[in-house]
């Protein structure tokens, strides 16, 4: 196997995490916590670490964010500015009512509007809650109504297309904020944002929360039922500051991208906090992926730190090396991913191409932060996930039948992959549902649901997910939620999804649809099927291919075997068949 050694003396000498053993051995969680100022009344507050403590350290008038518009336009942001601005928000909240530990969504793509939100949100003490912009209105109204929504931020158009309609099948939201982006008239029972901010006061005094108190609400899709909204405290900023210095090498001075969607977790952990934690100047860029202007932003804005996803990266492979190599990548210091596995070919391309190795970490939702890592100063191992972060134990594990664990310790051994509770950032419940989370748990570990293996090295490899959760993009796809939008169609009887591997995404979603007795299957109905699903799930959720079956695999007691698809899509072994329906055997 190649191994890609750091022998550059320069990269080392900068490196956060020079001697990996010496610093493992010797983290303590209480250490990193005292790297941060905390409330002057002794608290803990994300915002406060993220913003306000910097312009008592005299960098209020550092940029904070350099936003860069779609349109060409761009706009700089101070920490002074931001704290001044996020301030304005809370106390927007503060004047409608909005209460410490009452939830907040927002609703809107990389727009400075939005950070000034969740900043602002944090600060009042209540909790915020991101959506992906691309999702249809019913994952947007299912993880609102879990989540209790009091108030929504988001855009006209958004709101508009996605939002008015159900709005008021949701008694708890008495606010809608608007950030106005069309010229139509404001619509009824909501705030235009741009006014209200403009009256309030640049002063607020941060709610005096604690390292436990709730501060974000993320949704990580499951298996079967709804989402699951994951909670995590205030004190996870804690990680979000270490884990940004040791597995991204986060300097004060670096310009760091990180091009995540706000809407989901990275978005939010290391598009937000942990650049600002560690007082960078991070990149937002407006617009989606383009291989070109992305080049062109990593030159003209002389990026350092670049976190991005295997996707983007793949498709930056597509466009070819003699692309990247018309542009000036000298700043470059650091290559960073997440979202899924990065494949040990993109991990080679990228040190031809740029000089240098994207290095590949792992987190989920659950965990909040980075836990596995490839770091600056490590030799890399195309296809790994690296080395566990200061403070984080992993471990591969296999479920016994009394539903406890066993550790296993050979060399390359597959299991589940397993960390032991304790780190700041692990999140502490899921919304509502007590007894799932409790089934996260056994024997000590917190059990990710992810199969790994590890080498004698200490290196994690990912295998894939113990369950049916499809990752495409990055992003984690239940089906029952694609299952349950096609089964709204009065054609469908019965439907099962999975995921498919795809060269880019990783994976894409494939239905297989039983009809009613009064349909046939048609190209005109698939194609009727496929605009159902994208208008109701949006095109990030929605099927791409949707094939049409007479009968499909269940068991007896009539679910729907969704591993058998799979199988049976793909030509793998069938496995175990002793719950199969009769008939379908046959």
């Amino acid at each position: 196997m190649e191994i890609i050694h750091k022998q550059d003396p320069a990269l080392l000498a900068l490196a956060n995490l020079r001697d990996y053993d010496a610093v493992y051995g010797s983290f303590s969680w209480d250490a990193a916590r005292a790297e941060l100022d905390g409330l002057p009344g002794g608290g803990l507050n994300i915002a406060f670490e993220a913003v306000d403590r910097h312009l008592a350290h005299g960098k209020g008038d550092k940029v904070a964010i350099r936003w860069l518009g779609k349109d060409g336009s761009r706009q700089d942001l101070t920490y002074g500015q931001l704290a001044a601005a996020s301030n304005r928000f809370a106390n927007v909240l503060k004047s409608l009512g909005v209460a410490r530990g009452e939830a907040v969504f927002g609703l809107m793509g990389r727009r400075p509007e939005l950070y000034q939100a969740m900043l602002g949100i944090l600060k009042n003490g209540s909790v915020f809650s991101p959506l992906f912009s691309a999702f249809g209105p019913e994952p947007l109204k299912a993880r609102m109504t879990i989540g209790s929504a009091k108030a929504l931020v988001t855009t006209d158009a958004l709101y508009n297309r996605k939002v008015a309609a159900w709005r008021g099948e949701l008694p708890e939201l008495d606010h809608v904020l608007l950030v106005r982006t069309t010229d139509k008239p404001l619509p009824e029972g909501c705030v235009d944002l741009a006014a209200a901010m403009a009256e309030a006061s640049e002063d607020f005094a941060i709610a005096e929360t604690g390292p436990e108190d709730r501060a974000l609400l993320h949704f990580t899709s499951g298996t079967t039922g709804k989402p699951k909204g994951a909670i995590h405290v205030h004190g996870a900023v804690v990680a979000h500051h270490v884990t940004g210095r040791y597995a991204l090498d986060l300097h004060p001075d670096d310009i760091y991208w990180c091009t995540a969607d706000p809407g989901w977790v990275t978005g939010t952990s290391y598009g937000i906090i942990a650049p600002l934690t560690n007082g960078t100047t991070m990149i937002v860029d407006e617009a989606e992926f383009d291989a070109e202007r992305w080049y062109q932003t990593l030159q003209d804005e002389k990026v350092t730190v670049w976190y991005s996803a295997p996707t983007a990266i793949r498709m930056l492979m597509r466009a070819g090396k003699e692309v990247a190599d018309t542009y000036d990548l000298a700043s470059l210091r650091f290559l960073a991913s997440v979202g899924e596995p990065l494949n040990p070919e993109a991990v080679v391309w990228s040190d031809e191409t740029f000089g240098k190795p994207f290095h590949d970490n792992w987190w989920q939702t659950e965990t909040g932060g980075i836990m596995i890592a490839n770091y600056a100063a490590m030799d890399v191992k195309p296809g790994s996930m690296g080395r566990p972060l200061p403070g984080i134990e992993a471990g591969i594990v296999e479920r016994k039948p009394d539903g406890g664990v066993t550790e296993i310790t050979r060399p390359m051994a597959l299991g589940e992959l397993a960390l032991r509770p304790g780190w700041p950032s692990m999140m502490r419940g899921y919304l509502h549902e007590e007894e799932r989370y409790k089934k996260c748990f056994a024997d000590g570990w917190y059990l990710s649901g992810d199969l790994a293996m590890r080498d004698s090295d200490g290196y994690f490899w990912f295998v894939g997910r113990a369950d049916d959760v499809i990752k495409s993009a990055g992003h984690l796809i239940g089906p029952f939620e694609v299952e349950s939008a096609l089964m709204e169609h009065p054609a469908v009887a019965e439907v099962g999804v999975i995921g498919i591997p795809d060269e880019t995404a990783g994976e894409v979603v494939k239905a297989f649809v039983g009809l009613k007795p009064k349909f046939e299957s048609s190209e005109a109905l698939r194609k009727e099927l496929l605009g159902h699903a994208r208008k109701r799930l949006g095109p990030a959720v929605a099927p791409r291919d949707i094939a049409f079956r007479t009968n499909l695999p269940k068991t007896r007691s009539g679910k729907i075997m969704r591993r058998l698809l799979k199988a049976r899509e793909l030509g793998l072994p069938e496995g175990d068949l002793s719950t199969l329906e009769s008939d379908e055997k046959k």
